[in-house]
């Protein structure tokens, strides 16, 4: 029986789930996986034995990915799960930019005691006025399953929509509405739109995309929201923008002693994804990769390694090895295995960067020396033999 430490509060409505094949962990040091949603890990030990770790959520930059894959820990998060909750907040960001809703609640709050504070209101709710947004024109940084969808709401609020997206996928592209102007510059959203949205992953590429000149090229009286990661913002030059009145607004979710001391900003508290909707599909999805990598070996949504999925075990027993993407490895699995007299019946190899994964089903007597043997393979990372469920 497996057993899987939860290092946060996770959704019940998943765990149930997961609880009826595996045991629970009480601690991470003996546990097969875990699932985790905001705890740093960075700075803890990972048990060497440790299989997956199941980030619920998209981001996993509280995971240190490169220690994972080097002991062979598959790394899952669940794009998409919490997608409807982003895509709210981003409209609900748009709305209390373009209108100042939250001073307009402040005012009243604090005239609550007011007799006459109906008829104060009355005269007071200028100082409050504002927008609208149906007509202006939306340009949406990343069109994945945030980014699309939002996308698709601005259209749906009668907005112009700009999308630009470099590696936009061909799903997502279906998923657009076609009304959608794709562009092939981000100079083109930047010049352009009234209101901008990032929604694009945190990586080397990412980190600081939208910069001094970024930011200088934006129309005058931009608005910026930001719900996908602070540091792909340079938040000095946005706190200077957002000073001298370039930049109308920056709605972001993430506070820190920079944005919550800008002027004009809007800061929320990374409620992007705190809807108990999402967090039971982020729950939901992460239990489902959990399981189906466990028992049999199939990788969805992992971030280290190559997705692979040959659905239900077959055969005897499927062999699975997460490895290098290098030369030569295929043949020396097949080998191995013809030694021990196995029979290849079925297999699949994928990579996701220099890494790979390879699934074998094998038939003929049981041989667990195939597993030691090529977990001795310079380069591999794993390798473990699991069996169709009795």
């Amino acid at each position: 029986m497996y057993r899987v430490h939860c290092m946060n509060n996770i959704s019940q409505s998943g765990l149930d789930k997961l609880y009826k094949t595996f045991a629970p962990a009480k601690d991470l040091s003996v546990a097969d996986a875990a699932i985790v949603r905001s705890t740093n890990m960075h700075e803890l030990d990972l048990p060497k034995d440790l299989l997956a770790i199941a980030r619920a959520g998209a981001g996993v930059n509280n995971i240190p990915i490169d220690r994972c894959t080097e002991q062979g820990t598959v790394v899952f998060n669940t794009p998409g799960a919490n997608a409807n909750a982003v895509k709210e907040l981003v409209v609900a960001g748009m709305l209390m930019a373009s209108r100042d809703i939250m001073g307009s609640a402040e005012w009243v709050s604090d005239h609550a005691d007011d007799d006459q504070v109906a008829a104060d209101a009355e005269k007071a709710k200028n100082q409050f006025g504002g927008s609208e947004i149906a007509g202006k024109t939306l340009g949406v940084i990343g069109l994945g399953a945030i980014g699309a969808m939002v996308a698709n709401a601005g259209r749906s609020l009668g907005m112009h929509v700009l999308g630009f997206d470099p590696y936009l996928s061909i799903m997502a592209a279906w998923s657009l509405d076609r009304h959608v102007h794709y562009v092939q510059r981000l100079g083109e959203i930047l010049e352009n739109a009234d209101y901008i949205t990032i929604h694009v992953p945190a990586n080397d590429s990412t980190r600081g995309m939208i910069g001094r000149d970024q930011i200088a090229q934006a129309k005058d009286g931009v608005v910026f929201l930001n719900f996908a990661r602070d540091v792909l913002v340079d938040e000095q030059a946005m706190a200077r923008a957002l000073e001298s009145g370039h930049v109308r607004r920056y709605v972001t979710d993430f506070a820190n002693p920079i944005t919550t001391h800008m002027k004009n900003a809007l800061v929320l508290s990374h409620l992007g994804a705190s809807t108990r909707e999402a967090e039971a599909n982020c729950a939901a999805m992460a239990v489902d990769q959990l399981q189906s990598y466990l028992l049999e070996g199939n990788i969805v949504n992992s971030v280290n390694f190559g997705e692979v999925n040959l659905g239900p075990i077959q055969t005897d027993e499927r062999i699975v090895v997460l490895h290098r993407n290098i030369p030569n490895m295929i043949g020396q699995f097949t080998q191995i295995i013809a030694e021990c007299d196995l029979n290849i019946e079925n297999m699949a190899n994928k990579r996701r960067g220099n890494n790979a994964t390879t699934l074998i089903e094998t038939s003929g007597p049981w041989d667990y020396s195939v597993v030691e043997r090529i977990s001795e393979i310079e380069g591999v990372y794993r390798t473990r033999m699991v069996a169709p469920a009795s």
